[in-house]
């Protein structure tokens, strides 16, 4: 039997050439904006509060009534909690771009996969449960509607949907998408994300104008500027005296508050349930830009407290079971315990974020790891096999 072969020696800079050998220092780890992640949770308890007192349908049967009755004066705030889902927007523009900056396609998918699917999974195999319990009131989806949503392709497939926020994550995948084969795939440079959002932005403007259907899918003119805006954000954290960043960071804004107000204002109407001012929705879009531009400059860096990175852990899975389970627990508490509107509504929002802790601790902590790992270990094993590597040689 022939022994094995000796380990590769370590190849130390300078060895057998007289010079010392050089000192290799491992890069400094970047210090973690933790107002990002506050920020992240004020805009999903934005969302909470236009699902809970901010909009009519399934919500008024859990309180027995409109949330105008029980808001009187509230509901109308609530109603513009839905621009959250603009802020978030904004949000992973910068993450994903500061993420996928210097790193290879498969691990970019798998740091996306291994963070989108436990509690997405878990959300949806809960909330499918719930629902089909005898004594909820709300109708579950179809075992094979409930099967689909576990690709996250249900809205394209036109299959119902189990959670009613997944339409948000419908577009953060075309986001990934268009991020990771115009950026991440051929390598992320500054010329290469100003192109892309450059490009991304005048294709967007130009699918509106055309009212193409597919082109509306592929670019999303709605949701683009948010993300392209988040984009710039980062360009100007890495260099504050970026000006091509400021302007792509100034017309993101500016049109992604057209694509709000054209959204969501409306004439004062009797029938409607809430009026928004337009110069409210812009004033929230902007301050969704600026909190995330102040972050980025590090105006906030006193915000640095540790628990804002559990809140921001908590962020995702809260997101997802909030509105359907929160119909529930709404119903629970106010029609079956008696208890007053706010009570309800702060007892509800603090029973789902205890949920989204428990769908991180004992979800997203066993299977992010794995699901990583997994997708990434070929990746792994092509960068430290000396074998490997010397067959590709």
């Amino acid at each position: 039997m022939t022994a094995p072969a000796p380990p590769l020696p370590d190849i130390i800079p300078g060895a057998g050439t007289g010079t010392p050998p050089a000192t290799i220092v491992p890069p400094r780890a970047k210090p973690r904006l933790r107002a990002l992640d506050g920020l992240r949770l004020i805009a999903a308890l934005m969302v909470a509060a236009y699902h809970y007192g901010g909009r009519d349908g399934e919500i008024s049967e859990a309180w027995g009534s409109s949330p105008r009755t029980q808001f009187p004066t509230a509901h109308e705030w609530f109603a513009y909690g839905c621009l959250g889902v603009q802020i978030f927007f904004v949000i992973s523009g910068f993450v994903i771009c500061m993420s996928g900056w210097g790193r290879p396609l498969r691990s970019f998918f798998a740091s996306r996969a291994s963070r989108l699917l436990p509690s997405y999974w878990a959300a949806v195999v809960l909330v499918t449960a719930v629902f089909a319990l005898p004594v909820v009131a709300y109708d579950a989806v179809s075992p094979s509607d409930a099967l689909v949503n576990l690709t996250m392709l249900q809205q394209p497939l036109g299959a119902d949907r189990v959670l009613g926020v997944c339409w948000t994550l419908w577009a953060e995948l075309r986001f990934y998408a268009l991020f990771a084969l115009c950026v991440v795939l051929p390598g992320a440079t500054r010329a290469r994300v100003v192109l892309f959002c450059a490009v991304w932005t005048l294709a967007a403007a130009m699918a509106r104008a055309a009212d193409e259907p597919l082109l509306d899918v592929v670019l999303m003119p709605e949701y683009a500027p948010f993300f392209v805006g988040g984009i710039g954000v980062y360009l100007i954290h890495r260099d504050r005296h970026d000006l091509t960043a400021w302007g792509i960071t100034g017309v993101s804004w500016l049109t992604g508050q057209h694509h709000a107000v054209s959204g969501l204002w409306h004439a004062p109407d009797p029938g409607s349930f809430s009026y928004r001012s337009s110069l409210v929705i812009i004033a929230v879009v902007t301050a969704g830009f600026a909190a995330v531009l102040l972050i980025a400059l590090g105006h906030l860096h006193r915000v640095n407290w540790r628990w804002l990175t559990v809140a921001g852990a908590l962020t995702y899975p809260f997101y997802l079971v909030h509105e359907h389970l929160g119909w529930v627990t709404v119903r629970a508490l106010h029609q079956g315990l008696g208890l007053p509107s706010y009570a309800t509504f702060a007892l509800t929002i603090a029973a789902m974020l205890a949920l989204a802790w428990l769908l991180n601790r004992y979800v997203e902590a066993w299977l992010t790891p794995a699901i990583r790992t997994g997708l990434g270990r070929g990746l792994t094993l092509r960068s430290t096999s000396p074998s490997l590597d010397l067959k590709r040689t």
